[in-house]
Formats: C-alpha cells, structure tokens, sequence
C-alpha cells in the first residue's frame, strides 16, 4: 500500500521496523524537550533521558549525534523537509529566490503532526538561553545551506563558484525564515501553523522589499 508525501510523489507505507523507529524517535524528542525544559540542557544527563524513554544509549545514538542535535529536532525537521521538496518538486524557469519560498512554505506545510508546533517553540526557547545549541544550530543551518546548493546545481542551469549569487540567495532565505519565527514565536497566545506560514509570507515580501529598498539620508 503506498500514501503520498508532502511533496505530492507516492511513497511506501513505513515497515513495522520504521514505524517503530519512528515511535522511539518521537518519544525521545518529546521527551528531552520537555525534561530539558523543565530542568535546564545541562542538568539533564544523556544517562537520564535514555531511562525516562526506556531505551539505549546505542538506540540513542542510532538517532541522534547527542543532546543538542535531539533538542533542534523539530527545527531540523522542518529544514530536511525544504531540501526533500527542492529536491523533488517540478523545476520551473522563474526567479530562484521564488523557488527557495515555494519549498519552505511547503516544508512548513508539511509539519502536520499536531506536537510539532509546540516542540518548535520549545526548541527555539532552550537555544535561546543554551549556547552549545544555538552553535549546534549554526552549524545545521551551514550544512544545510551546502546540501541545497548540491541540490540546485543539480537541478537547475546555475553558475557555480565564484559566483555567489546562488548561495545569497539560500543566505537571504534562511533569514527571512529566522524573522518569520521570530515574528510567530511572538505572537499572542499560542500561534498555529497556519499563523507560520502568514508569517513565512510577509517575511519573504519584506525581503523582496528590502532589496528594493532606498535609504536617503535624513534633511537636517
């Protein structure tokens, strides 16, 4: 029996293996999240979090590189999910920073399990306060700016280095999406999916805006 991706292709139904796989992964977020939340990232022990989930540190590593990598993993999801739709969705001949918007906004989309909003906004609260995790998010933001580029240069007609017009163009994305959750994590009461990817949009017109925009100097 086959379902479809997000990204529109048939895909397989998951094995009982991968199911499971998936369960363990689940129940490992969720629950670092919450105990490193409750109790601070370094009070909280590799050692403990295996336990509270039942599990092995081997199962452990199997999933995750360590601790920072586990407690990012919402915010990874949704940028494994941009690469997998830039990899998979129909090339079109239109502006590139236009293509990079359209994968995000699916990728945001495609964050249909109903925890995966509040696992963000955890996420974002523990790397604001937790230095090891905010490098941790640097350098997967680095790394997944190098895989998308492979991606692009593979599926469309760019110039390669020097030229850095391509990967401006994933710089300028990666930022607009760090303002949209800013924004959204902002919002009053508890924001929504829908109330992301709003603010995804306005972000990326604020951008095209900004290139647009001219600084005249102040009349004194």
């Amino acid at each position: 029996m086959s379902t479809t991706a997000p990204s529109g292709r048939p895909q397989e139904r998951p094995t009982l293996r991968e199911r499971k796989k998936q369960r363990t992964r689940h129940a490992l977020i969720g629950t670092a999240l919450d105990l490193f939340t409750e109790r601070g990232f370094d009070n909280v022990t590799l050692d403990e979090l295996c336990e509270a989930v039942e599990v092995s540190k081997r199962t452990f590593f199997r999933t995750f590189t360590g601790k920072e990598e586990v407690a990012m993993a919402p915010y990874e999801d949704l940028w494994l999910a941009f690469l997998d739709d830039l990899a998979t969705s129909e090339p079109r001949n239109r502006p590139l920073v236009r293509t990079l918007q359209d994968s995000l906004l699916s990728a945001v989309a495609a964050m249909t399990d109903d925890d995966w909003v509040r696992r963000v906004l955890l996420c974002r609260q523990l790397a604001a306060r937790t230095p090891s995790i905010e490098s941790h998010c640097l350098y997967f933001c680095d790394r997944t700016v190098r895989a998308a580029l492979e991606v692009l240069h593979r599926r469309f007609d760019l110039p390669g280095p020097p030229d850095l017009r391509p990967h401006l163009a994933l710089d300028m994305v990666v930022a607009a999406s760090h303002r949209a959750m800013d924004t959204w994590a902002a919002r009053p009461g508890t924001p929504g999916l829908a109330d992301l990817a709003a603010d995804t949009r306005d972000a990326f017109e604020a951008l095209h805006g900004g290139l647009a925009l001219t600084a005249a100097p102040r009349s004194t």
